[in-house]
């Protein structure tokens, strides 16, 4: 059975092209420093495959076991990686600065909610016409932001003043 590996994959049969290596039978049991050749063969003998382990190690390691089999193992185990990977992302949330306490409550939750599912949140305070001479009530509402989120979140960019907008990001704790 003449395989050769996928770039990048581990070494497969004749692939293999050092002299001696650490040989790992089916079983699971360590045979010792063998001769390359002679694992080949005892791979050949078992119907199955000499695949390189280990290729760093003095002198490598190398395992006879079902080539296909390990990797579809494989691609298995890197699915599952992926599939409970997770991005972050950032949730926006506008406000004004002259909120009301209702609407400041709505926007609060959104904000609980998003980081109960691990997101972070941005939080936009957009000033209009002569609100800009007023821009402390702005930050008087991004503290009490950050007061009432403390407990669940930390902040990650304190209040700056972005042109007529101060933002704020704050990330779940």
């Amino acid at each position: 059975m003449r395989l050769t590996p996928d770039r990048g994959g581990p070494r497969v049969n004749e692939g293999i092209d050092i002299p001696n290596i650490q040989l790992i039978d089916a079983g699971g049991t360590n045979l010792g420093v063998v001769a390359t050749a002679e694992a080949l063969r005892r791979a050949v003998e078992a119907g199955l495959d000499l695949v390189e382990i280990a290729p760093n190690s003095e002198p490598p390691v190398c395992k006879i076991l079902d080539y296909g089999k390990y990797k579809y193992q494989a691609q298995k185990k890197a699915a599952e990686a992926r599939k409970k990977q997770r991005t972050v992302e950032i949730k926006e949330i506008k406000m004004r600065p002259n909120i009301d306490s209702h609407d400041y409550e709505v926007k609060m939750r959104s904000i609980r909610r998003f980081f109960e599912e691990g997101d972070k949140v941005k939080v936009t305070l957009r000033f209009r016409g002569r609100e800009m001479a007023h821009q402390e009530l702005g930050a008087q509402l991004l503290d009490r932001v950050k007061q009432d989120t403390l407990p669940i979140a930390k902040v990650e960019s304190e209040p700056r003043l972005e042109g007529r907008q101060m933002v704020m990001i704050l990330a779940p704790r």
